[in-house]
């Protein structure tokens, strides 16, 4: 507002000036403005003038002024704040080795231990699948030693058999049969 003052009165003293040479040149013929007229109204014009711009400028140089010292003061602030974050993420990133390093450490380790764990149930199951053929063997054994007897003894039966059947002839066969009767009839009579 006091800048458009400023520029208005500038104006007018122009206008004013301009008015005076066109008067002048219009009244020639008539009376002419002494210079040291002039000279008061140009001093008139500057000490008006002056004074404007003594009034009105160190205002506006001190509201200017304090203007760029806040914000001269928020951008102090501000490049704190940025400093202070740019130092705890170059923290962080110089703390990042550590972490992946210590991550590696860590991976190592558990690698080897499930790779211990998975040994030990690796031979767990070795074991009990060991366990679990040797006992199937000795089933089949079992089974292969029963089938084994019961065909020996039926082919010991049967080769007595063959030998009582050769030996055997009519007459042998009915003094066995005799020989049978007379046993139940005595076991019959005993009852």
């Amino acid at each position: 507002m006091k800048r458009l003052l400023l520029i208005a009165l500038l104006a007018a003293g122009t206008g004013l000036y301009a008015q005076e040479g066109e008067h002048k040149e219009e009244a020639k013929g008539e009376l002419e403005v002494p210079d040291s007229l002039k000279w008061a109204n140009f001093a008139i014009l500057a000490v008006g003038l002056g004074y404007m711009l003594v009034k009105l400028l160190p205002k506006n140089f001190a509201e200017r002024t304090a203007a760029i010292q806040k914000d001269i003061t928020e951008a102090q602030a501000v490049k704190r704040d940025a400093e202070a974050r740019a130092a705890k993420v170059d923290a962080q990133v110089k703390s990042l080795g550590a972490d992946i390093e210590r991550f590696r450490k860590e991976s190592a380790q558990e690698m080897a231990h499930e790779g211990e764990r998975i040994r030990l149930d690796t031979a767990a199951q070795i074991q009990r699948i060991s366990d679990q053929v040797a006992m199937e063997i000795e089933s089949a054994g079992k089974a292969a030693r029963r089938q084994l007897r019961q065909y020996s003894s039926e082919l010991a039966l049967k080769l007595a058999e063959d030998r009582l059947r050769a030996k055997l002839d009519n007459a042998t066969d009915a003094a066995l049969v005799d020989g049978f009767v007379a046993d139940l009839g005595r076991q019959g009579s005993k009852n």
